[in-house]
């Protein structure tokens, strides 16, 4: 299906697809459906904590849902929880967050309108802080908060159940994060929210204090997670994230390496490729009658594409050919080492590679030169017990890993 086909579908297929593209449930779904088809325009609540400075293509699934309902229309409303991310929402996680500082907040959120703008239309996004009416509750607005929910109620969620049957901490701030999530709906008015399936009991929270305040209470879309890389929750304390501000070539190599099942899954929540294309690629890959490689090079342009722009997937289309398959080495983007000697001794050589940060440190290295991970191109793997490197009058490069690269150059002593 065409760009042009899925733009000319009709207003009913748009919100059907709102309402099903990569949604696992809807509470309340035939109110909300009813809502969207009468022509009520929304305010659609999204929250983010900013408890690190990078955002990923997982938490980015619930942003481009929010996309759906700009293009329909709707007020989108995005939170920045620099009050929350102080405590740390813990819905996903099996112990405490650390509790971050407002110093620490406020570096990571930095880039977050930046990030967050490589996907929606933010000149017509409602953005809020949260701390706008968080720090201005009283003692006594806490205890009202507080009152409306019970320690029973609080210990009977999965994570915080389970941590207190293996004896792991569960810390009194952890409770109020539900009662400040809703009580964020409240004050936005928000008519729906958008999340992960781990935050139903945060969404629930809301629904309720809506009705206390005297508000009709919010509509959800619990999304589906998208999973990692290497096919466990996806994580930036795992490393199997993409992250939206990677550079393009980086987030087509990281497309490249997931688990083949995952591709539709991928496809669904990560880009905006045509659900009749997804159902395609599903029974291609389940019934094995394609290859994986092409279908994955498909999703890494779209993905890149579609946050970085086409220039920009093309050239990593070509890079990723270039250097991954045909194992060239790059024209250029690598770094390039000047010495004035024909010999250069191996301890400098690793300490160059990390001065440049092709590798972590001068042991990472070490380690990849002694498994044969650093290679001479044009001549063959650099011997692992060598103590010196011959640079030739040309230079040399030299490829560290399967994509990451070194060139060294000769240059006259300026004492000749």
């Amino acid at each position: 299906m065409s760009q042009n086909t899925r733009e000319s579908l009709s207003e009913r297929d748009r919100i059907e697809e709102v309402l099903t593209r990569g949604v696992v449930d809807v509470v309340d779904r035939d109110h909300l459906l009813n809502r969207m088809t009468s022509g009520d325009k929304l305010r659609v609540k999204f929250g983010i904590d900013p408890t690190g400075t990078n955002i990923h293509i997982g938490r980015a699934s619930a942003i481009r849902k929010l996309l759906q309902f700009q293009k329909l229309g709707h007020q989108i409303v995005l939170i920045i929880g620099d009050f929350t991310a102080r405590i740390g929402d813990t819905s996903d996680k099996t112990e405490g967050r650390r509790m971050l500082s407002g110093e620490e907040v406020s570096a990571n959120e930095q880039t977050y309108l930046q990030q967050i703008g490589k996907i929606l239309d933010i000149s017509k996004v409602e953005v809020r802080h949260n701390s706008e009416w968080l720090n201005a509750l009283t003692p006594g607005d806490w205890i009202k908060l507080a009152s409306n929910f019970t320690v029973q109620q609080m210990i009977s969620r999965d994570n915080f159940a389970e941590r207190i049957k293996n004896g792991i901490p569960v810390g009194l701030q952890e409770f109020l994060y539900p009662l400040i999530q809703g009580y964020d709906s409240v004050m936005v008015k928000a008519d729906v929210e958008i999340g992960g399936t781990d935050q139903l009991f945060n969404f629930m929270a809301a629904r309720k204090l809506q009705e206390v305040y005297g508000q009709k209470p919010e509509d959800v879309l619990l999304l589906q997670l998208l999973t990692g890389t290497d096919g466990r929750k996806m994580s930036t304390s795992w490393g199997n994230v993409i992250n939206i501000l990677s550079d393009p070539n980086e987030k087509y190599g990281r497309t490249m390496s997931i688990p083949d099942q995952l591709i539709p899954v991928y496809m669904e929540m990560a880009t905006s490729i045509p659900m009749q294309r997804v159902r395609e690629v599903a029974k291609l890959i389940e019934n094995s009658s394609a290859n994986p490689l092409e279908l994955k090079k498909e999703l890494a342009f779209e993905i890149v594409r579609s946050l970085d722009g086409q220039k920009a997937a093309e050239e990593a289309a070509h890079y990723f050919q270039k250097i991954v398959q045909d194992k060239e080495a790059p024209d250029s983007q690598i770094p390039i080492a000047l010495v004035t000697t024909d010999e250069l001794d191996v301890n400098i050589l690793l300490n160059m590679l990390k001065n440049y940060n092709i590798t972590k440190s001068k042991s990472d290295g070490r380690r990849l030169l002694e498994q044969g991970g650093i290679r001479v191109e044009g001549v063959g793997t650099l011997d692992s017990q060598a103590t010196t490197i011959e640079i030739p009058e040309t230079g040399l490069t030299l490829r560290i890993g399967k994509r990451r690269f070194l060139k060294i150059s000769r240059e006259r002593s300026k004492t000749s």
